[in-house]
């Protein structure tokens, strides 16, 4: 349990402080770090003073970058810490409090467009590929050559992609490589004809084409962590992509090839799950996941309105970073939604951390939103933007007339019958006030010939309550169900007594416990 709520004791004894060694030789700096990129984005705007974003993993390598560009470009370069939420999202709000013209972004990033327009450069990183090995892994595990696939990757190995294809195009005629999404610099002219962009990435499809048609190769699974399951970038490749689709994953260091098909039924398997936890939650905990994404705003208030209409109490909570001991502060919500960038609504927990399930947006609008497609037909959104007004995938709320509201719903957990909104209900003739119901009968053929019937024990058909009438779990009313309530003034309620003596010494060993 200590594990699970609360850190543990031993581990601010055992925590080294410090800043990281070294984690990249000298040598490899400049073509780690694309230095000669970033002093040419950097004299290009003539920026005075330019942020560098690093994420953990990546801070050894942070004070050489800084000092090495700022001898360079003689800008005042600094080195932003302390991110609120993921390291993958633009830190737009820490640039702008440093008075920042630029920022320069290192490591996997979700590459989602930032909230307030600021030069922003990404350095994905360039891991080594083996391309012989994946070349012939590619051929094992596509032997036919006529069935059309896509070439991914994690974002450091994005730029071994076209030297793959090159190796691979003379057998196979229907390849298509992807690229990452990287913001277009200022002045440019969008290509023609203009790619897709879906998961963070760009697919030059030709015209008539679509993505649905391919399979994938992943170039980018690691040995050092083989289990997928931590790739919060893989996972919402394998959530998003056609079910009938086959995807593989490579490791590019030793070109070892893996099925991901079973992997990404049980992803799905999961979300669903998730997917019936909202329905059957009445308090919803909408987490504030960015602040530094656009559109941010305009989702939390669509996740509100989702809320609402189906019946449900949400409530805006502003934690940081989500982690177990946050959330259980808050026993008396149900489900949490975490609004956030794609991976950081993917990112992996623990198992069985959380008090309460967290939810990505996606599926709390497959839970509250009756037009939303069934499971098999509806894309897995990973990206909130993509559920809002304006999105080729926005499904609006039906009216609140439409029968779609009163299309009967059995709990897949509980086994018991959702009922309507309670807003439905109130408008409809005699919903307030509950009728006796007719006595119930079983009807029974007897060796006569004649029916016969039995009445039924009413207990065998418990009375459905509308929602407005039964005690939904509310804050309030969960609140007056604890048997501690909090500190409680009770004014008048308490005899008046005189200040006393307390007791003295230290809570190891006070004064009148003696010595043991």
């Amino acid at each position: 349990m200590e594990s699970t709520f609360s850190s543990p004791a031993e581990a601010a004894l055992q925590r080294e402080a410090g800043a990281a060694g070294l984690l990249t030789p000298l040598a490899d700096l400049d073509r780690v770090y694309e230095l000669e990129r970033v002093v040419k984005f950097i004299r290009d705007l003539k920026c005075q003073r330019v942020a560098l974003q690093f994420p953990d993993q990546l801070l050894g390598d942070a004070g050489v970058v800084a000092a090495r560009l700022e001898e360079i470009t003689e800008s005042k370069v600094f080195i932003l810490g302390d991110t609120a939420y993921g390291s993958c999202c633009v830190d737009v709000l820490g640039a702008e409090q440093a008075g920042a013209q630029a920022l320069v972004h290192f490591g996997p990033a979700c590459l989602s467009p930032p909230a307030r327009p600021l030069p922003v450069a990404f350095v994905l990183g360039q891991r080594s590929v083996a391309l012989e090995l994946c070349a012939k892994a590619f051929e094992a595990q596509n032997p036919d050559p006529t069935v059309p696939v896509v070439l991914l990757s994690e974002p450091a190995c994005a730029h071994a992609l076209e030297a793959l294809a090159t190796l691979l195009r003379p057998r196979y005629l229907d390849l298509l490589v992807s690229s990452p999404a990287l913001p277009l610099p200022a002045g440019s002219l969008s290509p023609e004809p203009e790619p897709l962009e879906r998961f963070g990435r760009r697919f030059p499809l030709a015209p008539g084409r679509c993505l649905e048609e391919y399979g994938a190769f992943y170039v980018g699974a690691s040995k050092a962590s083989p289990d997928s399951d931590l790739d919060p970038d893989l996972n919402r490749l394998l959530l998003g992509w056609a079910p009938g689709k086959p995807f593989s994953s490579c490791c590019p260091d030793t070109g070892q090839t893996q099925d991901e098909g079973a992997r990404a039924g049980r992803l799905r398997a999961h979300r669903r799950y998730l997917i019936e936890r909202a329905r059957d939650a009445q308090v919803v905990g909408l987490l504030a996941g960015t602040l530094g994404v656009a559109q941010h705003r305009e989702a939390l208030a669509h996740l509100r309105n989702l809320a609402q209409a189906a019946g449900k109490r949400s409530y805006v909570l502003a934690v940081g970073r989500p982690t177990p001991p946050k959330l259980a502060n808050f026993p008396e919500v149900d489900v949490f939604v975490l609004l956030a960038c794609p991976l950081g609504a993917l990112a992996p927990w623990p198992s069985g951390s959380f008090f309460r399930p967290v939810l990505a947006p996606c599926e709390l609008e497959a839970a509250c939103n009756p037009a939303w497609p069934p499971p098999g037909l509806a894309p897995h959104l990973t990206h909130y933007a993509d559920l809002l007004p304006g999105s080729p995938f926005h499904v609006p709320l039906p009216p609140p007339e439409s029968e779609l509201w009163d299309t009967p719903d059995v709990s897949l957990i509980t086994g018991e019958l959702r009922c309507p909104p309670a807003w439905k209900l109130s408008h409809e003739p005699g919903c307030s006030a509950l009728t006796l119901r007719p006595q119930l009968e079983l009807a029974e053929s007897s060796p006569a010939g004649k029916c016969v019937t039995f009445p039924l024990p009413s207990q065998f058909f418990p009375q459905i309550q509308p929602a407005h009438l039964q005690s939904p779990p509310f804050t309030a009313s969960f609140l007056s169900s604890r048997t501690w309530q909090g500190l409680q003034p009770h004014l008048g309620q308490t005899p008046v007594k005189g200040a006393v003596s307390g007791r003295r010494g230290i809570a190891i060993a006070y004064e009148d416990e003696g010595s043991s």
